[in-house]
């Protein structure tokens, strides 16, 4: 039963963070990260390819610019209005933003290079939603995805982030790590890696590691029937 309630708490604290409370997404990125949040999301422009680029669940805007200034003409969507200002106010107008869902995407077929996002929830790897993006990209496109970033410091506060993660059920199945806070096998990976294949993709995980913490990043390639190949 406390249980429970404790879930709901947190789904209630996430709602506010993505919605009312959008203001504060940034300074609690950025705590929960020790200031490495932003460097975590970067680590996906080296994988973004082609030139037409949509970054789902944009939030506050930070790697439409960043797409944006690498010369991409990037569209952003997120479901909440108020990260949407929150991301206009941060390009000044000058990337198109779309308030919508990713399983509805409202956009022709074929029309993207690459689709981007950095630190979804698990609605990512709904059917649903990687049909909408295998439908979007062009041929050989990319859906590259940024999962998750872990700390490897093994100091107190280090250990209250990883907790934090844990009970907000952000180190569960795939998106676990060991003890070391170093990345697991390969077999926690299964589950996702049968999502994307069945969707159409073949997904390679890269693992980057970076000075005292380390970042997934998922990069899965579109291909056509009967050449999915996928590997891990």
């Amino acid at each position: 039963m406390f249980a429970n309630y404790w879930f709901d708490l947190v789904r209630f604290g996430f709602r506010l963070l993505y919605n009312e409370m959008a203001w504060t997404y940034d300074l609690v990125s950025w705590m929960v990260s020790l200031g490495a949040w932003r460097q975590w999301q970067q680590t996906a422009l080296p994988f973004v390819v082609g030139k037409r680029v949509l970054e789902i669940g944009h939030g506050p805007g930070h790697m439409l610019l960043a797409l944006q200034n690498r010369g991409h003409e990037v569209i952003g969507l997120d479901l909440s209005p108020y990260m949407g200002r929150q991301a206009q106010k941060r390009t000044q107008h000058t990337v198109p933003l779309v308030n919508g869902r990713v399983q509805a995407l409202p956009f022709a077929t074929a029309v993207f290079d690459t689709v981007l996002a950095t630190f979804p929830t698990d609605y990512i790897v709904h059917p649903a939603t990687l049909a909408a993006i295998h439908r979007a990209l062009r041929a050989d496109g990319r859906l590259v995805v940024v999962p998750e970033g872990h700390l490897h410091g093994q100091g107190h506060i280090y250990r209250f982030i990883e907790w934090l993660f844990t009970i907000t059920g952000q180190r569960q199945g795939a998106f676990a790590v060991d003890n070391g806070h170093y990345w697991p096998g390969d077999a926690l990976w299964e589950p996702v890696h049968r999502r994307f294949t069945a969707a159409g993709f073949v997904l390679v995980i890269e693992r980057i590691q970076l000075h005292r913490s380390g970042v997934t990043v998922l990069v899965a390639t579109k291909v056509s029937p009967g050449e999915q190949t996928g590997q891990v």
